[in-house]
């Protein structure tokens, strides 16, 4: 298992992939925190995700098709990482403990992007901001208040009247 993971440091503000790249390898946040977003055509950074410790990141689409991805992946602190490359998973895949801990994470993954996808287009922001409470309390107390908002698709002066509230 060591052999086929990568020990990784990443300085903040660096990034572990960059639009147009095709992600290579899928990493395991030992420590830091990180925010995938994609910049549109205004130049507006609009976050898609955020991820801590013990949390897998990477452009899951890219990895998979091998294809460049559309989002950047930044780090927001000193982040330390295990990247392991895509042919390394499918080895993994063949010790049947960590086959069955893999389905169970990607299984939990989709859940949580569905439930993500479908608060975006139908609650209100302060019911987002609700939910983000209840599931990741600790992406208020890692994460500025500008990505927070970019993250549950509100401005800035939105989420501060919704914390205002509380």
């Amino acid at each position: 298992m060591r052999e086929l993971f990568v020990y990784k440091k990443i300085k903040r503000k660096h990034l572990f992939l960059e639009q147009g790249e095709i992600c290579k390898y899928c990493g395991f946040v030992i420590k830091g925190s990180l925010k995938q977003y994609r910049v549109d055509d205004l130049g507006k950074e609009n976050v898609i995700n955020l991820f801590l410790e013990d949390w897998w990141v990477a452009d899951r689409d890219s990895l998979i098709a091998s294809k460049p991805t559309i989002y950047n992946i930044e780090t927001c602190e000193d982040t330390e990482i295990l990247m392991i490359s895509k042919d390394d998973i499918s080895k993994m895949q063949n010790v049947p403990a960590l086959n069955e801990l893999t389905k169970q994470l990607d299984m939990n993954h989709g859940i949580a992007m569905q439930n993500r996808v479908n608060y975006a287009i139908s609650l209100p922001a302060i019911d987002r901001y609700n939910n983000l409470l209840k599931a990741y309390p600790a992406f208020l107390q890692r994460f500025p208040q500008h990505l927070i908002a970019s993250y549950l698709g509100v401005t800035k002066e939105t989420l501060s009247r919704i914390r205002k509230l509380k």
